[in-house]
This record gives C-alpha cells, structure tokens and sequence, in this order.
C-alpha cells in the first residue's frame, strides 16, 4: 500500500510508502493522502495528524517526475490540493529524510514540523522547468523572508535540518532513531488541550499569517465569541479551580 495508516490514541499517523522512489508522488499517492486528510479532519476521534515517510532517506522527494510524463492535469491537481486545502486539526510533519520539491511544500503546508538530523530541504523544480506551484512559492517568504526563499527557489540549493531550524522553518531537530517517537509526543502534548481551542487557537495563527490585520483581528473576535459559548471553556476554569484535570467534550 502507498500510504500507511494507523492510529495512535488520538493521533492519525499516516506514512507515505513508496521508498523505491524516495516517497515521490504518483496519482495513486495522492488521491490516497487527501482522502486520508480529510476523512482525519472529519473524524472526531482524531485531534492531530502526524505525516511521516518509510525509510531513513527520504520524507518525499516531490512530485514522481516520471508519472508526471504520463499524468493528465487533473492529477497534478490532487496533489495541489493537498498542500491547498483548508484543513482544521494540527498535522505535524516528521521529516525523515530529503523533503524536495513537492515534499518540501508538502512540509509547508503543515502547522508544526520536526525533522531528523540528517534531512534536508529544497525547492528543485526551477532545475527541472517547473514552478513550486502547489504553495513553495507562496509560503517560504513568510517563513524565512523573502531574500532567503529568493534563495532557495531560484538556486533549487538543499539546505540541511540545522539550517532549516536557525530559520525557523522546523520546530525541533533530533536524532534519526528519536523521530517518530517525538513527533507523537508533541502530538500527545497537543490531544491533552481542549480541541476547539486548539482549532480556534490555529485558525487565528493561519488567518494572521494570510490576511492582512484587520481581517485576522475579525477572525481573532470570531473565535473568541465562539469559544466562549462552549462547555469547554466552562470546564477549564472548573476543573482549575477543583483542582483536578479537566474533561474536555468538545463541545
């Protein structure tokens, strides 16, 4: 199977398996991690995601070049629509290995990243006749500025995981062997919390990034006017005061 999928607690570990060809994307890939993505987004129990890679070498190395011969355009398109879609529970990436291209904006398009020592990122497509057209273009300035993505998107340079950490592309950096094992921690650390806060919480973050300040501050008020009216924001302070840990519905 292109794409493994398992359930840890309330985490949705999903592993893309095609290490013979670095984890690359083919059609069949990516109908399979969309379909994926949003049957986690639309499953309630399920509060974060975490999208790793088979193997040590790669996480993925973008789009299957040489499907990409035989693809029609709609193809492209699914993949496109991955790293575009509007998505509202944390997904962390666990970069295993080399994210190029397509994984790199793949990478980008998640809320946290951590990464093994030994990965590296790049945008490759300009040395192959391509744009990095499915959100390397649009997202990298906003994480690292506009002269270091000026950088990476028209040299296609890889940049190792140290780099990519200095910059503030990745949250944490650790041993090959420790990946997974802290990637679902943070995970855990993330399911604890009450999970409409945690979605409120990231919808502010993403709307601040994207929106200019007045439309994030209106999207900033919308939350708080939703959040306030929940159970959960009830059962926090209660659980506070009673000195015990909260129950959270979701509600």
């Amino acid at each position: 199977m292109e794409l493994e999928i398992a359930q840890q607690g309330r985490t949705r570990l999903l592993t893309l398996n095609r290490p013979s060809a670095l984890n690359a994307f083919d059609p069949v890939l990516s109908r399979l991690v969309k379909t994926a993505l949003e049957d986690a987004d639309r499953d309630s129990s399920v509060a974060t995601v975490v999208l790793t890679g088979t193997g040590e070498r790669a996480f993925c190395a973008g789009g299957d070049l040489k499907a990409m011969t035989t693809g029609s355009v709609d193809d492209n398109r699914v993949f496109s629509g991955i790293t575009r879609a509007d998505r509202s529970k944390p997904v962390i990436a666990a970069v295993n290995g080399l994210a190029y291209g397509g994984g790199f904006e793949l990478v980008l398009s998640c809320d946290l990243v951590v990464a093994a020592e030994h990965a590296t990122f790049a945008l490759r497509e300009v040395s192959h006749g391509i744009i990095a057209a499915a959100g390397g273009l649009v997202r990298l300035s906003r994480h690292i500025g506009d002269k270091r993505a000026m950088d990476l998107a028209l040299t296609g340079r890889p940049i190792t995981a140290e780099t990519a950490l200095s910059w503030g592309l990745v949250n944490d950096v650790v041993p090959a062997g420790r990946l997974l094992e802290t990637s679902l921690a943070l995970a855990e650390s993330i399911n604890r919390n009450a999970p409409l806060a945690v979605r409120a919480s990231r919808a502010v973050i993403e709307a601040s990034a994207a929106f200019d300040e007045a439309t994030a501050w209106r999207v900033n008020d919308e939350q708080n006017r939703f959040i306030a009216g929940t159970a959960d924001a009830a059962e926090g302070p209660s659980a506070f005061a009673q000195k015990r840990a909260p129950v959270w519905s979701g509600r």
